[in-house]
């Protein structure tokens, strides 16, 4: 018979097809539940008669990629992307499988783009077995994570062409975003690489040799990811200490620049003082070249130092 796909609503209409269908004995039956914890344990006790220990594992609140087996089917957590926005230290929610011989139930809390992708191949009529189904949401995950990747080394890639010490506050927030996503990133990719592994060595006839293929590769690219995304945060970090060294360079020159303001004008300020009390018997104070005199002797300090300065490679 042919696979059925259902998306678990408040519509009565629909729950009763979908009972319907879990009474009868067709290929596969996928199941798939968005909604809240309370819920889906409803559900997924009452209507699909699920052990504790598995609907426990379909709706717990903290999760990560794992894959493992129990009596005759296989509990599968993947992470993804999601349509919606989310914390910045989770970027991937959850999608949480539990697989057997013609039947497939799947939990998320927030709809993932690999979903849509999924459902577009059953109702292709390409998943023909729990299998196929689940190579298709381990392919769909990190087909749709890859390009994110990528993106994330290519916007690295700008800031390091883009070095400049007068773009430091702008470059240091992109390279703290690549930075945050790439730790987040890193932080499921290698559990999910090793949950696909594990999956693709499960026994069992209901994953076929063409799923484990799918499955490998899905690993493969998971971990292809893991290692780029890795290569990422490392030269996120490399780079945040270039611009951390071009920050503290430009504060050096302009504490130099100040610093040889100050040395000029320290003596003429002193010069200047002396003159300007208001104290009788002032050398020359009544002079008529006094002025002159002072203020050419101002000049020659400042060329003086300045002069010292320059010989000294200060300006470099």
């Amino acid at each position: 018979m042919n696979g059925f796909g259902y998306r678990i609503t408040g519509d009565t209409a629909e729950r009763v097809a979908v009972k319907d269908a879990l009474a009868g004995t067709a290929d596969l039956i996928w199941v798939h539940l968005t909604s809240n914890e309370a819920e889906a344990q409803a559900w997924l006790c009452d209507e699909a008669h699920l052990s504790n220990y598995v609907v426990d594992a379909l709706t717990a609140m903290e999760t990560r990629p794992r894959c493992e087996a129990f009596d005759e089917g296989a509990l599968v957590n993947l992470r993804g992307r999601s349509r919606e926005a989310i914390d910045a230290s989770d970027l991937l929610p959850s999608v949480r499988i539990w697989a057997v011989k013609g039947r497939v139930y799947s939990v998320t809390r927030k709809p993932l783009y690999a979903i849509d992708a999924v459902e577009k191949e059953v109702e292709a009529g390409h998943i023909l077995d729990p299998g196929d189904l689940i190579a298709a949401f381990a392919t769909a995950i990190t087909s749709d994570l890859d390009p994110q990747v990528t993106d994330l080394g290519d916007l690295l890639d700008d800031c390091e062409e883009s070095l400049d010490a007068n773009k430091v506050f702008e470059l240091r927030r992109h390279v703290t975003r690549v930075r945050v996503e790439a730790i987040a990133y890193r932080r499921f990719l290698n559990p999910q690489r090793t949950a696909l592994e594990n999956l693709a060595g499960l026994p069992g006839e209901w994953l076929a040799a063409d799923d484990r293929q799918h499955l490998a590769s899905a690993a493969d690219r998971a971990a292809r990811m893991a290692e780029e995304v890795e290569s990422i945060r490392e030269r996120a970090s490399l780079i945040h200490e270039a611009l951390t060294d071009l920050r503290a360079e430009q504060i050096d020159r302009r504490s130099l620049v100040i610093a040889i303001v100050a040395m000029i004008f320290l003596p003429l300020t002193f010069i200047t003082g002396v003159y300007g009390m208001n104290v009788a018997n002032l050398p020359y104070a009544q002079s008529p070249w006094a002025f002159d005199a002072i203020m050419g002797f101002c000049l020659a300090i400042t060329v003086g130092v300045l002069g010292y300065f320059m010989r000294n490679h200060w300006f470099r």
